[in-house]
């Protein structure tokens, strides 16, 4: 989609690329990036535990769902260490996400964390913005300036208050403020996000700024709300964003697991043209003709159809009435009825099995493709 001429063209920020660490690139005409936050605390980490390496899994398993960057919160200096640690194992990019104590960010750059994301407004003084600054110039590290409506500067919220000022253009105001002191620090290895819990806040702020810098944009609506919620508001933010061409990396904000975020962020780019290729799935929504648990095999095989690296249509259908012919356009379909089961493909009945041989069967198909 074409960049609209009142929005300017976004730099390119790499994040990542030193270590171990995957190279990414946000803006500067790169594919738009998906990131999650992760949800536990890490405090307590030791190398070799068990629940290191069901972090490790974890991470790896969002990768291959197409997540492209995570931000771990550090409250304290346990987390910053246990970061650290991990960042060690993964070349995935990961973000510390700091508030109020400067030295965390600090901390974290002892070790190849991939960027810092801070909120220069609880941060504290121009000297602590500037130590984290020469901290990530040294190490190759990019910022995130994080701007919100629950942190505005105290001249910005009186405004707002008073009616003075729309808090989509106090978000924008904070931003290119803070922008403001990288530039004369001559670092311009920044990304910024503004973020609200209305759709209508977060389209404005975002478009405001990208008037008037090329710095790339994090976009996302803050405390969503739950699944549904939460990726109504996203979705009608971000397809509005992206299709001014505005938007560099994305992450959907939920109450709900990583894993969910990735996948509706995933979803949302594909559908916004931003992110081809992987597996398209389709399933019917389920009626009283009913004669295959859709909702179970869907929920069974999602992670791992969306997983791979195949680039086409699956779809799981509820009955044989209507499966092959509202799924004709699928590479590989199923549906089923009674104890019989028929796979399909372009809408053509290849197989009829045992309801019991559905997932053998199903992945014989599948690995075929």
């Amino acid at each position: 989609m074409a960049q609209n001429d009142l929005f300017k063209k976004s730099r390119l920020v790499y994040v990542g690329g030193h270590g171990n660490i995957r190279k990414v690139g946000i803006g500067g005409g790169s594919p738009v990036t998906l990131q999650t936050m992760w949800k536990d605390s890490i405090v307590g980490l030791e190398e070799g535990s068990e629940k290191f390496f069901n972090i490790l899994r974890e991470i790896q398993s969002l990768k291959s769902l197409g997540c492209d960057i995570i931000r771990f919160a550090v409250p304290d200096m346990d987390s910053a260490r246990a970061l650290c640690l991990i960042q060690s194992h993964t070349d995935v990019p990961l973000v510390a996400d700091i508030h109020f104590d400067y030295r965390l960010a600090l901390e974290c750059l002892k070790g190849n964390i991939a960027a810092i994301r801070i909120n220069p407004g609880n941060i504290g003084s121009r000297e602590r913005v500037e130590a984290v600054v020469n901290g990530c110039r040294e190490k190759g590290c990019a910022i995130r300036i994080g701007v919100n409506t629950g942190s505005l500067p105290k001249d910005l919220e009186a405004g707002v208050e008073e009616g003075k000022i729309g808090r989509a253009q106090a978000l924008a105001e904070a931003a290119l403020r803070e922008a403001a002191v990288f530039d004369e620090l001559k670092f311009d290895s920044v990304v910024v996000s503004m973020k609200a819990s209305s759709v209508k806040e977060t389209v404005e702020a975002n478009e405001a700024f990208a008037r008037v810098s090329d710095i790339p944009l994090h976009i996302g609506v803050t405390e969503a709300g739950p699944l549904i919620p939460g990726i109504v508001k996203s979705t009608l933010a971000f397809s509005k964003l992206l299709e001014e061409g505005i938007g560099d990396t994305i992450r959907v904000s939920l109450s709900s697991s990583p894993e969910n975020e990735v996948i509706a962020g995933r979803e949302i780019l594909h559908e916004c043209g931003k992110r081809d290729g992987g597996v398209t799935l389709v399933s019917c929504p389920r009626c009283g003709r009913i004669g295959f648990n859709v909702h179970e095999f869907v929920s069974k095989w999602q992670n791992e159809l969306l997983a791979m690296k195949k680039n086409v249509t699956v779809a799981v259908m509820g009955c044989i009435v209507n499966g092959p012919g509202e799924g004709k356009h699928a590479d590989l379909g199923i549906a089923g009825g009674g104890d019989r089961v028929i796979i399909f493909k372009k809408g053509k009945i290849v197989r009829t099995i045992d309801a019991k041989d559905a997932d053998k069967v199903f992945r014989e198909e599948l690995e075929s493709l």
